[in-house]
């Protein structure tokens, strides 16, 4: 179970009419950035359900701006996000479509990177301001933004999820929570772990260079 606090009963602090319409679309904006990893400079925006039905008068569309630009859910520029956007470099449209069996306060991005990345976010807002991210990249995941999040792209093979725990352990840090999840048996595969401590760039380090390793990110937690 994750983390709870105040704010999960009395909802956030935000500028806006709707705690998932408004301040739950900051915070995807938001973390589709941190796992992008770079400063975005292109993306698509596609609405699902009753963000795409209703989020327009919510304002939606400018707090998932807001969050890509990282302001946080009572930044009170968040109205001006299509503006700072555009004086940033940042060039984004937004499409609607069914995204499936979703929650109806879903949107996926695709975005691209000052530096090439490319990344696509499947999130839903679920209310009260509180986010998951349901896919990354076509892989799912479930990550709430409560805690550091190392996510990890290898290769389906034994040993590989060892490896990477051992080298969390030796380094003290604690994992809260865990789910890998896969293409095929021996394809690629995706791991995602909650810590309690925070990951440094040391531990990444030694990380990306394990055998088997494609890539690994963290994510820093949600403010």
């Amino acid at each position: 179970m994750g983390k709870s606090n105040v704010f999960d009963l009395l909802g956030p602090i935000m500028v806006g009419p709707s705690s998932s319409h408004t301040a739950g679309a900051v915070r995807l904006g938001a973390m589709a950035k941190k796992i992008l990893g770079e400063e975005p400079i292109e993306g698509t925006i596609t609405l699902h359900g009753s963000f795409a039905k209703t989020g327009k008068g919510h304002g939606t569309n400018l707090a998932l701006v807001a969050g890509l630009l990282g302001m946080s859910p009572d930044d009170e520029r968040i109205p001006e996000a299509p503006k700072m956007a555009k004086e940033r470099g940042l060039n984004f449209n937004f499409e609607t479509s069914d995204l499936g069996d979703v929650h109806p306060n879903s949107v996926k991005f695709n975005l691209l990177g000052v530096n090439g990345g490319r990344v696509q976010v499947v999130g839903s807002s679920i209310g009260g301001g509180s986010i998951v991210i349901r896919e990354i990249n076509d892989f799912q995941v479930e990550i709430k933004g409560d805690y550091p999040t190392l996510v990890v792209l290898h290769q389906d093979l034994p040993g590989v999820v060892a490896q990477v725990t051992l080298l969390l352990s030796t380094a003290q840090i604690n994992i809260a929570r865990m789910l890998v999840s896969r293409e095929k048996r021996g394809a690629q595969a995706l791991m995602v772990l909650e810590t309690d401590q925070r990951i440094d760039n040391a531990v990444l380090g030694l990380m990306r260079k394990l055998p088997r390793i494609d890539q690994a990110l963290v994510i820093e937690s949600l403010e």
